[in-house]
């Protein structure tokens, strides 16, 4: 009997470690595989599809990554010890499905890493990587809330397997899938490297432009807005140093109105380019409310040599993070680095759960949390869309909030809580329908003495019954906003100075940003010369006041050293600039 119980005991070891250890496919294409794309892309245009390859017939919107969802899906390969824990943290919040080939070995090794094995469901199923954020399906609603479904889009990597999972997926939901893979409407693109507000804005690198060449950009734009209701889409230069051009590596949108960029120190690895891209937004684009987008930046820390990706260090991040409900899971990897991470997402989140898990051991893949997991939408939406309300001197008049609300069913309710001690309870205060062409309610919540800070949420109700909150864990989390002090300050006399702070990337090959300021009104020209003085492009010519950025394309110009002159009366300002 001993014996016996030896031999299961080995066998039960032999599981685990087969479980918890794969071979991993990486996450860059390879050499190899870079020759299969030509008889890949042939394979899919003559198979037969999975989906629908006609655009639905309804007007769709891709919902945003902060919105309910159903499941949370990961394939169950290599990292297992990341993946065991994605796991742990998730299955609070929601279902979580995991790929796999077999599900006792994984149950196993959950088990023996004391991992419950509640709301898992295990999908039997073919498989090449780990990456199911670039394979996997995304999730749309027709008009807005109605319908689910399933877009899958040709995937960028000949992985024949991991190109199965969006119908693997499709099947276990019963959800109808539209499919990008037939012409005209044959798109090439990555889950990596797309973003969206939920509200039609979509972000990418320029990656999307140079992996479809047989397209215009205007095609492209067509495709994504006829399968996934993106009505504007941001795009940007591809890095330097991110070998992937994927940009959740190194940004994320937390709402509709605020991106978290990461931030190298100056001048280091990606940092000038990424810098130049957000400038480049900031710059040209607004929030879909109307307004200028805000910004929290979070350290791109250095590898555990101290070294920076442009010196061969690890692509460390603290952007590829994933939204689960009422949790943000992020990447960690040095506790001098992840404590001041951990905190500017908690100040950026107040009230969510977040949960750092250790990717030392996959980030040299070029790849952490976000890029191995994938959302699967709630079926059942109830939209919440609000603009946070901003500091104000008001400590008169009632404080308007403004919400565009939806289900399908319609909304039966609609409440304001705000408090402005965190020891009291919250009060409520009713919504009333104040535009049904858009959906919107509206509230107030009356005035309060200056000094204070107003902390409040929203819920709703559907005809149906169904009850949703924003923000999503409300009310552990909330909106605030404070009643500032009046005070009276004395202006120096402005001095007519015009600056040029040092432009960004530089060297350059592509979007670069030149910071000009002015203390007073002042006209302004700025140009590009060659180094023999020659002209090359104005950039802008008229009157300028306060900081502004403006932005040169210098992706077609030959490599070489270049002049950028601002001129402002007599005076003229001149930078070297290297394109590359």
């Amino acid at each position: 009997m001993k014996k016996y119980t030896l031999v299961f005991a080995f066998l039960f070891f032999l599981i685990n470690i087969s479980a918890g250890q794969s071979t991993s496919v990486e996450h860059k294409l390879s050499p190899s595989e870079r020759l299969l794309i030509p008889d890949y892309l042939r394979q899919i245009q003559t198979n037969s599809s999975n989906g629908i390859t006609q655009p639905p017939f309804s007007p769709v919107r891709a919902s945003a990554e902060w919105e309910e969802i159903d499941a949370l899906m990961i394939t169950w390969t290599s990292y297992t010890s990341i993946l065991k824990e994605i796991v742990r943290a998730a299955q609070v919040e929601t279902k979580v499905l995991i790929i796999c080939s077999d599900s006792t070995s994984v149950k196993n090794y959950l088990s023996s890493n004391s991992v419950p094995l509640y709301n898992i469901e295990y999908l039997i199923e073919p498989f090449n990587s780990i990456w199911c954020r670039d394979y996997g399906p995304w999730n749309v609603y027709t008009n807005d809330v109605d319908s689910l479904a399933l877009i899958d889009w040709i995937y960028n990597r000949p992985r024949a397997k991991d190109d199965t999972v969006p119908a693997a997926i499709q099947r276990h939901t019963g959800l109808p899938m539209y499919q990008t893979t037939q012409s005209p409407y044959d798109l090439i693109h990555t889950g990596g490297n797309f973003m969206t507000d939920g509200l039609g804005t979509g972000f990418s690198s320029n990656l999307i432009l140079q992996e479809n060449p047989m397209k215009s950009e205007a095609g492209i734009d067509s495709i994504m807005n006829e399968f996934m209701g993106i009505t504007r889409y941001i795009k940007m230069p591809t890095l330097p140093y991110d070998q992937i051009h994927h940009i959740d590596m190194h940004m994320k949108l937390l709402d509709e109105e605020t991106i978290l960029m990461g931030e190298y120190p100056q001048g280091i690895a990606d940092g000038p380019q990424i810098e130049a891209n957000l400038q480049y937004i900031l710059a040209n684009f607004n929030s879909v409310f109307g307004t200028p987008y805000k910004v929290v930046r979070v350290p791109m820390p250095p590898d555990n040599s101290g070294a920076y990706p442009n010196t061969g260090g690890d692509y460390r991040t603290y952007a590829n993070a994933v939204f689960v409900n009422k949790t943000v899971i992020l990447p960690i990897y040095d506790e001098q680095y992840d404590t001041t991470a951990i905190r500017i997402w908690r100040e950026a989140l107040p009230g969510y759960t977040i949960t750092g898990i250790n990717c030392n051991s996959m980030i040299s893949a070029l790849g952490a949390i976000h890029c191995i997991t994938k959302e699967v939408s709630t079926a059942d939406p109830l939209l919440i869309s609000h603009q946070a309300l901003h500091d104000t001197y008001n400590a008169a008049s009632p404080y308007q909030v403004d919400a565009r609300i939806l289900h399908r069913s319609g909304i039966s309710q609609a409440s304001i809580y705000f408090r402005t001690d965190t020891l009291n309870p919250y009060q409520s205060t009713s919504m009333n329908l104040s535009s049904s062409a858009n959906d919107t309610w509206t509230g107030f919540i009356p005035a309060q003495p200056a000094g204070s800070k107003v902390h409040y949420y929203i819920q709703a109700e559907a005809v149906s019954g169904k009850l949703q909150v924003r923000p999503l864990p409300a009310p552990a989390a909330y909106w605030d906003f404070e009643i500032l002090l009046n005070t009276t300050l004395t202006e120096n006399p402005k001095s007519s100075n015009s600056v040029m702070s040092p432009v960004f990337p530089n060297p350059s090959q592509g979007i670069t940003c030149i910071p000009i300021s002015t203390e007073n009104e002042a006209y302004i020209e700025v140009e590009i010369r060659n180094s023999v003085g020659q002209l090359i492009e104005k950039i802008y010519s008229g009157k300028a006041a306060g900081r502004k950025n403006f932005f040169v394309n210098t992706g077609n110009y030959s490599g070489g050293v270049y002049i950028i002159q601002m001129s402002s009366g007599d005076e003229k300002t001149v930078q070297k600039l290297i394109v590359y």
